[in-house]
């Protein structure tokens, strides 16, 4: 979620056709992006984002891929419609390169995987969270474990019982088939024709991925750093312990990367790798700055209080559900951030309340 922004972002579409179709709400075309790389927009059944950009690398024989998708039927059809148009067929896809977890990333890879008989590919920090089915049991300690943890931010007794069922999606994300290979921080990719590099860069989940083509000029960077949107980065059950700090480290270590351009899996493809990162990183420390006085003017709040009080891009009281959840989550890490740097105190209790260190 975003908070408003202080700024405009000022990076350069690689691609105007592309950010035309974001901004109108609309579906960017299947495109041949340079020779040898392809992007295909697969829908997503989420109203905000819509869409995620999975990039096809032509390999002898056929495509490895970079992300998958979704799992419905009408994501598995687009992807394999715009593999067509690029000349190949899902059966000629030989490997499935997942930035990160998040369904709308690793969710179809399984099913490719199973028309394709191509690997599955994921850093060892995210496959550990795949952990097998949740039964009964282990749901209701995950039910018990989230409702434990609303009340610890200050969640009101009217959300509780909605927001602590949430962690029923628990069941859909730990089901998900475990990769074939794990991924390494550095380790370059066996793939002819290619020197593709993975990056460790975790923050949005803790074994995200970014891919760099040194010789092509090129970052893959997933959902790291994105051309308008910031990423989520919130603590959560699934969460490292200081996300926050994580994802800065990570955007400062691709930020000096020289490439000429960064493909992202939403919105658009975008230029001035640099600027972009140097935006989300003083986008964050503003946040970290107005928490500190919101902080300030108030005698020890909860989280979900001082959620409630910051600027976000539409009204506190427009943000309904799990959006609200994941905004107190997103505070939630800037919090534990200055925490960690004994800038703010936690008192614990029922709820956790926050203060100013003076």
């Amino acid at each position: 979620m975003d908070s408003a922004p202080a700024r405009p972002a000022g990076v350069t579409p690689a691609n105007e056709q592309q950010r035309t179709a974001w901004r109108a709400g609309g579906f960017p075309e299947v495109e041949r992006v340079r020779p040898g790389i392809w992007s295909i927009p697969v829908p997503l059944p989420l109203e905000a984002m819509r869409y995620v950009l999975v990039y096809a690398l032509e390999v002898p024989g056929g495509v490895v891929l970079v992300d998958a998708g979704w799992d419905t039927d009408e994501a598995y059809t687009a992807l394999c419609d715009g593999l067509a148009t690029a000349g190949y067929a899902i059966t000629d896809v030989k490997g499935v390169l997942v930035t990160h977890i998040h369904h709308d990333h690793y969710g179809l890879a399984g099913r490719v995987r199973e028309s394709s008989g191509a690997w599955v590919g994921l850093h060892p920090a995210d496959a550990a969270l795949l952990d097998g089915d949740l039964d009964d049991d282990r749901l209701n300690a995950a039910i018990a474990q989230e409702r434990s943890s609303l009340v610890r931010v200050g969640a009101p007794p009217e959300a509780l019982e909605g927001l602590a069922g949430m962690a029923k999606m628990f069941r859909e994300y730990m089901s998900l088939p475990r990769p074939d290979r794990l991924i390494e921080d550095g380790e370059r990719l066996d793939l002819r024709g290619w020197n593709l590099q993975a990056l460790w860069t975790p923050g949005h989940s803790p074994g995200h991925l970014c891919f760099v083509e040194p010789d092509r000029r090129l970052l893959f960077s997933g959902d790291h750093v994105l051309p308008k949107i910031t990423p989520i980065v919130a603590v959560h059950a699934r969460s490292t312990a200081n996300p926050l700090a994580d994802y800065l480290d990570s955007l400062a270590k691709v930020r000096d990367m020289e490439v000429e351009e960064v493909l992202p899996a939403h919105e658009y493809r975008f230029l001035e790798l640099a600027d972009r990162v140097d935006y989300v990183m003083a986008h964050h420390h503003e946040r970290l700055a107005e928490i500190e006085a919101g902080l300030g003017e108030r005698d020890g709040v909860s989280c979900w209080e001082l959620a409630g009080v910051l600027t976000w891009s539409r009204p506190w009281e427009a943000i309904r559900g799990f959006m609200r959840r994941a905004a107190c989550n997103e505070t939630l890490a800037h919090l534990v951030w200055l925490e960690a740097r004994g800038r703010v105190v936690r008192v614990p209790g029922e709820p956790d309340l926050w203060y100013v260190k003076r």
